[in-house]
């Protein structure tokens, strides 16, 4: 396995990070431990999960079945960073169960400790930018939760490289690390972030943590297994298809002349750029997961990276993107 440091902490994580977010609707309890089992034996340390994850109603079950895995023992809690997210709700509409105010993040934090079976959460992440909170309230929060020990680090999720600029300008005005981390969804169809995200994690030292490396599976092959109906995609997958069946095609040749699997080159794409942490990997099966680890031996070199490029255009720093 190979580690990095998370962002510009001390924290060693593996460059592969194990998401949870099938665990409980698309995959079993017994399967899930099961997965996590061979995640660890593989030497993958970071798992990511969410307080809202388990499905519209069962909201927090996914962390239940992480926390019934740590409740295991044998030190499989101390060898893992885990990372959760807040703020969806979590109240099914009742004031106060979501976004990032004081109370929810206490509360929130309190829950997910309870589900998870801890009394401590490596990485904290804000799962969406809360406009109507003030920073210093979101901040004052988070470092009461430091200071008793329940939190470690804070990263975010799903923000545009100026709310990274200013969640980290009010932290430093606290003296405050601030974020580590920007989870956001990055894969060779959706580039968006190379804009603006990916320069403002690089200026203030966050890892990026690519969500839906694969486009929903878009990238995983799907035009060599439509042939089986019962493997087509849904969803962004499907979309996907249908918008770019030309370059898929294309894509999983040129996976082919190089003799990997489709996903592997997607996730290798993205373990070479810049800023990049990990990938998240949400495998519903075993053999989902060592795909994904296999990614790791997959080396491109700049006539590959350069080929990928021409299939998938990518963007520039803004404001250069777009303007001279």
């Amino acid at each position: 396995m190979d580690y990095t440091d998370l962002g510009r902490s001390g924290l060693s994580v593996s460059r592969i990070v194990l998401g949870t977010m099938n665990f409980g609707p698309q995959t079993s309890e017994a399967d899930s431990h099961t997965i996590m089992d061979a995640a660890r034996d593989q030497g993958v340390n970071f798992f990511d999960t969410a307080n809202v994850y388990g499905g519209a109603e069962h909201r927090g079950h996914t962390e239940e079945i992480v926390g019934t895995w740590f409740a295991q023992g044998d030190g499989r809690r101390e060898r893992t960073v885990l990372a959760t997210k807040l703020y969806g709700d979590m109240w099914n509409g009742y004031p106060n169960g979501g976004r990032l105010s004081a109370f929810n993040i206490r509360g929130a934090i309190d829950a997910s400790l309870q589900r998870l079976q801890t009394d401590h959460i490596d990485l904290i992440q804000f799962h969406h930018v809360d406009r109507g909170t003030p920073w210093d309230e979101i901040w004052q929060a988070v470092e009461t939760a430091v200071a008793q020990g329940k939190v470690l680090y804070a990263g975010s999720s799903n923000f545009a490289g100026w709310h990274i600029a200013q969640a980290q300008e009010a932290a430093r005005s606290r003296h405050f690390v601030g974020l580590v981390s920007e989870q956001s969804i990055y894969n060779l169809l959706q580039r968006d972030i190379e804009r603006e995200v990916i320069p403002a994690a690089q200026h203030y030292g966050l890892g990026v943590i690519p969500w839906s490396p694969l486009q929903g599976g878009a990238l995983g092959g799907v035009i060599a297994k439509q042939a089986d109906a019962a493997r087509r995609g849904t969803g962004r997958s499907a979309d996907a298809t249908v918008a770019n069946r030309a370059q898929l095609e294309a894509y999983e040749d040129f996976a082919r002349e190089l003799g990997v699997e489709a996903a592997q080159l997607g996730l290798a794409w993205l373990l070479h750029q810049p800023a990049v942490t990990g990938p998240i990997v949400g495998p519903r099966t075993l053999e989902q997961l060592n795909s994904a680890i296999g990614a790791l031996e997959v080396r491109l070199d700049a006539v590959a990276l350069a080929r990928l490029d021409e299939l998938f255009p990518g963007y520039k720093t803004a404001p250069e993107d777009y303007a001279w």
